[in-house]
């Protein structure tokens, strides 16, 4: 990453590894969905003051709620990621209209967390509903083990989707 100059960043599941991943020092945080929810785990990444991308899949809005209020009272920024905890997830679970739904809601930035094989039929639609971020998985083979592969975009159809996301 620091040879092709990409911001990385990842979702730590406890709060040694938030902690210990501080000497990286990346420019942003990552809520897991399944992490929303772990109150003491959120307190020490929002002292971290750092952008903080929080996925919202598994979650209920009194949830979601609970989880912005520990952002905005420590005046950490953050923009919330619709998202679906299924990997893949089936095209027909995307539901898309709650991006503009959490965005009146929480008046916040909304992105979208896609774990679908194919990132054309919702990637486009969440942008057009609004969505301000976009994340997949990358792999560089979707056929190698594990349920992530199958959710992810090979090098190709990342940069296909990048593309059509600019010129959108």
């Amino acid at each position: 990453c620091k040879k092709k100059k990409i911001q990385w960043y990842v979702s730590c599941w406890d709060i040694k590894s938030q902690i210990e991943m501080r000497q990286f020092k990346t420019k942003y945080n990552k809520v897991a969905s399944a992490m929303l929810v772990h109150k003491k785990l959120l307190e020490i990444i929002v002292k971290e003051r750092k952008y903080t991308f929080i996925s919202t899949g598994m979650s209920t809005m009194k949830q979601i709620e609970d989880a912005v209020k520990i952002f905005r009272k420590n005046k950490c920024p953050f923009e919330l990621m619709h998202s679906h905890s299924v990997y893949p997830m089936p095209l027909t679970e995307a539901n898309l209209k709650l991006i503009p739904v959490l965005k009146k809601k929480f008046r916040c930035k909304v992105g979208y967390s896609g774990h679908e094989t194919s990132a054309y039929q919702v990637c486009i639609p969440a942008v057009i509903l609004g969505a301000t971020s976009i994340e997949r998985h990358i792999t560089l083979d979707r056929t190698m083990y594990g349920s992530d592969h199958a959710a992810s975009l090979e090098p190709p159809g990342i940069n296909r989707l990048v593309k059509n996301i600019r010129s959108l």
